[in-house]
């Protein structure tokens, strides 16, 4: 028993000493030692051969159908409600002041379409992959291929779980311990620009950290639009990652609510060496309030900027929702910044409403890698007579443009509530319009 007890503390030492020296110190201060990247040109060449064998024995098989949301509904978001009731009309030309049973057909067709292709509950499920990524199966109609391949992902969930994972979460456990101790010890310090300089030194190598342990592989665009302290950045949310994928590259103001437990304690700790904003439950529901704290951080150019994500949820990294407009009302520098994640190596949607953060963070820890994009574009600033709307959308706009991402218009609390009364009652009165006429006509 005890040779087996000293090879286990052997092996242990062995895989401590791997992490710390070719993992854990690069990382620390932004080196490559090319691991990464080897993993990756590997990762991609098994990726295209089973993709390769897939698609061969696809050919040979039948084409399957496709699914029922594929191509049947088609949407021309460009028409209007006038136009298009005016167009089941037959006097299409005289489409105000009286009522045609014709109408119905309209209000038929919109209900069938939010059934059969409702474009907001898609936003919250698992973005569907063109072809096995050897993780999990995510097309309706996989089938089995071939022995190599069942054999291929076989070896892939040994990788995964029995050198990847314990690898992880050890350099993740280091990353949050560091951060804990590191901003803590900081926080003790008088308020001084060294303070500032040892707080951001200890937050950018908690997230390299980090970063290493999810094999995070960032591509970063424009640089020289990088967010400014005195400005608010403003990004689209596809994953509680996004923080780390962002705060790797350079340092932000976290803006959030007050939580218990772990979460509790990284925050009270991460809030005394560096100004982040957070709110008791109570203060987050008072607009004001709100609002005025976060004008006083952006009004001192010496802190950091403060990184705010206004969809309020996450979404599939597949489209934008509706940005909120309380993060335009503050004023200053908006500077936005477009994520892109590639799905083929691991999805990094978190679905709330189906996985815990727990279960959530297993997922994305046995995955191949995170792969994504970051885009930083041109800082923007309110123009004279632009309410906070107008500005939110013109933002969500470029950051949707930039990202190859669908702009929707919905609300994303839609994922957990019902449609508002006002948007109903808007196409009420859409509608009381056509029949009516325009009382200034």
């Amino acid at each position: 028993m005890e040779d087996v007890g000293d090879i286990a503390i052997n092996m242990f030492t062995v895989f401590l000493f791997v992490v710390v020296a070719f993992i854990l110190l690069p990382s620390m201060f932004g080196i490559s030692l090319g691991i990464t990247e080897t993993y990756m040109k590997i990762l991609v060449k098994t990726l295209e051969w089973a993709t390769l064998k897939i698609q061969k024995r696809t050919q040979e098989k039948k084409k399957r159908q496709s699914s029922a949301s594929n191509g049947i509904i088609r949407r021309d978001e460009a028409t209007s409600m006038e136009k298009e009731i005016g167009g089941l009309r037959k006097r299409p030309n005289s489409c105000h002041g009286e009522f045609e049973l014709a109408d119905v057909f309209y209000f038929s067709r919109k209900g069938f379409e939010a059934i059969v292709d409702d474009e907001v509950t898609q936003r919250f499920s698992s973005e569907e992959l063109v072809s096995w990524n050897l993780l999990t199966r995510t097309n309706n109609n996989f089938q089995y291929i071939s022995l190599r391949l069942t054999l291929l992902w076989g070896i892939g969930v040994f990788i995964r779980y029995c050198i990847l994972l314990p690898m992880r979460i050890t350099l993740a456990s280091i990353g949050l311990s560091w951060l804990v101790i590191g901003t803590t010890l900081v926080g003790q310090l008088p308020e001084s620009r060294t303070k500032n300089k040892l707080s951001e030194l200890v937050h950018l190598m908690c997230y390299r950290i980090c970063c290493r342990g999810l094999s995070a592989t960032i591509r970063y665009h424009n640089l020289e639009n990088k967010p400014k302290k005195g400005g608010i950045c403003v990004a689209n949310h596809t994953s509680p990652i996004d923080v780390v994928i962002l705060a790797n590259d350079g340092c932000y103001a976290m803006v959030g609510q007050i939580h218990g437990g772990l979460l509790g304690v990284i925050q009270r700790a991460m809030v005394k060496a560096c100004p982040h904003v957070w709110f008791e439950r109570s203060e987050m529901k008072d607009r004001h309030l709100v609002t005025k704290r976060l004008k006083d951080h952006v009004s001192d150019k010496n802190k950091l900027p403060i990184l705010i994500f206004p969809e309020g949820t996450c979404i599939n990294n597949t489209s934008v929702m509706m940005f909120k407009k309380g993060s335009f009302e503050i004023g200053g520098t908006i500077y936005p910044v477009a994520i892109k994640y590639n799905p083929q190596f691991g999805d990094a949607f978190w679905n709330s409403s189906k996985y815990s953060m727990v279960s959530y963070l297993l997922r994305m820890m046995t995955s191949w890698a995170i792969v994504c994009s970051v885009w930083y574009l041109p800082p923007v600033t309110r123009q004279e007579g632009e309410d906070a709307v107008h500005f939110a959308n013109r933002v969500k706009s470029d950051i949707a443009r930039q990202g190859g991402l669908v702009e929707l218009s919905w609300d994303g609390g839609l994922k957990r509530a019902k449609v508002k009364d006002t948007f109903k009652e808007e196409q009420q009165k859409n509608y009381s319009r056509i029949i009516v006429g325009d009382e200034s006509s």
